[in-house]
């Protein structure tokens, strides 16, 4: 039984050990139901860190007002331009006055979390590990990856700011505090996603009459945003993409992205946009039974918290076992550390260790991949674990490579044993 067959169950038994009471009952039921919708994203971080911004780009709807969403409510998201389908909540909604209810969301609604920091020295890591600070919350953080939400600033707002924030991206992802705190780190140009997905005619056609200006006049003009905005049109443009993505987007323009279309998909790629939708198709989509169950798993410690009762105490020791022996969740910190080179092993194995756990595939075949009946992948199975136990036992590898093997050596003992 996996981990959300097993928090299902423990689901289940709950609503009947609680029927008696309507409030337990209720929440029971209302994470229940959250098995069968898309996974919850909430996006949070400090003030000014662009989290409107970003939820107003992942919905394609330009931040002016004109469709306010409830505070601290949750939007449909659907599949759309290589992001899969979520429901998305802007928790910076009421941070200042309502700190704990912002970490209460990230904490018990929320299956995954965007966490937005401007730069990595403005990281408001408080908040982050209170979104952590659960008792049931006792292994490593799996749901939250962190977004440098205004990387374009890194870079001086150049035309090649991504470049240098992805390397920012890459460092911070490797170091503590927040390598402990998060899955992996994206470097997003929030204005400039926000504007290549709302993109309107009138703005492609200023665009276009910049990009066709002579270099000699329209460089001096993109030197600073006073001297570029003093024109009320451009101050417009502006505000809607920044500086940085007025630089791109004449740029682009002049490389024959010429069309509204072509240039909405290359600044899409560009500002990071579509790098964040593969890190949450991978961290989040992909794993969204593992993260459904582990959200399931803290609401049912909730109840059982709060309304202890004698009738409870079988579902009380299981779910302990169940989050502690959680190998899911440990399987997704390892493919989590791997990526982003927190554990580095030689670079066959690393790949192999990657797509054991999961990385690529939760299927058997994917895993180990192989396509062949079942004999044949239990063969298969079989001998990756008897190599798998000795690079675990290998003296060569420091601690850290031999712990990763380890994990694996479970995931192939269960590819060995257990039903496939």
């Amino acid at each position: 039984m996996n981990l959300a067959e097993r928090a299902w169950s423990l689901l289940t038994r709950a609503q009947e050990v609680y029927a008696d009471s309507p409030a337990a009952t209720h929440w029971l039921r209302r994470h229940a139901a959250r098995f069968g919708e898309p996974p919850r994203v909430a996006v949070a971080g400090p003030q000014g860190a662009g989290s409107s911004t970003l939820v107003a780009a992942l919905l394609g709807e330009a931040a002016d007002g004109r469709r306010q969403a409830a505070p601290m409510s949750w939007q449909h998201l659907p599949a759309d331009a290589g992001w899969p389908e979520l429901l998305v909540l802007d928790a910076s909604a009421s941070a200042q006055e309502a700190g704990p209810r912002v970490a209460d969301a990230l904490r018990m609604e929320a299956d995954a979390v965007l966490y937005l920091a401007p730069h990595p020295h403005e990281a408001d890591l408080a908040l982050l590990r209170a979104a952590h600070d659960h008792p049931a919350i006792r292994l490593a953080p799996v749901n939250v990856l962190a977004v440098l939400a205004r990387a374009d600033e890194l870079g001086g707002g150049r035309v090649d700011a991504l470049i240098s924030a992805r390397r920012v991206a890459r460092r911070w992802a490797a170091e503590a505090p927040l390598a402990e705190l998060c899955q992996d780190v994206v470097a997003v140009a929030g204005l400039a996603a926000l504007a290549a997905r709302t993109l309107r005619p009138g703005e492609f056609e200023l665009l276009a009459a910049l990009a066709a200006a002579p270099k000699s006049e329209l460089d001096p003009l993109l030197l600073s945003a006073d001297r570029f905005g003093a024109d009320p049109d451009r101050a417009e443009l502006l505000g809607r993409f920044g500086l940085y993505g007025v630089r791109l987007a004449t740029t682009l323009i002049r490389g024959g992205r010429d069309t509204p279309r072509a240039l909405s998909a290359e600044l899409g790629r560009r500002s990071g946009l579509d790098a964040l939708g593969e890190a949450v198709s991978t961290y989040v989509a992909r794993r969204a039974p593992v993260l459904k169950a582990r959200s399931a798993l803290l609401g049912l410690d909730v109840v059982l918290r709060r309304e202890p009762r004698p009738s409870a105490a079988p579902l009380v020791t299981e779910l302990e076992r169940t989050l502690t022996g959680a190998h899911e969740l440990a399987e997704l910190r390892l493919f989590s550390t791997l990526r982003t080179g927190r554990v580095s092993l030689p670079e066959e194995l690393g790949e192999e260790a990657a797509r054991l756990v999961g990385g690529y595939g939760e299927a058997p075949q994917a895993r180990l991949a192989v396509d062949a009946p079942e004999p044949a992948l239990r063969q298969a199975a079989a001998g990756t674990l008897r190599r798998w136990r000795g690079y675990a036992e290998n003296p060569v590898f420091g601690s850290a490579e031999r712990l990763a093997a380890s994990t694996v050596v479970r995931t192939c003992e269960a590819l060995v044993t257990e039903p496939l």
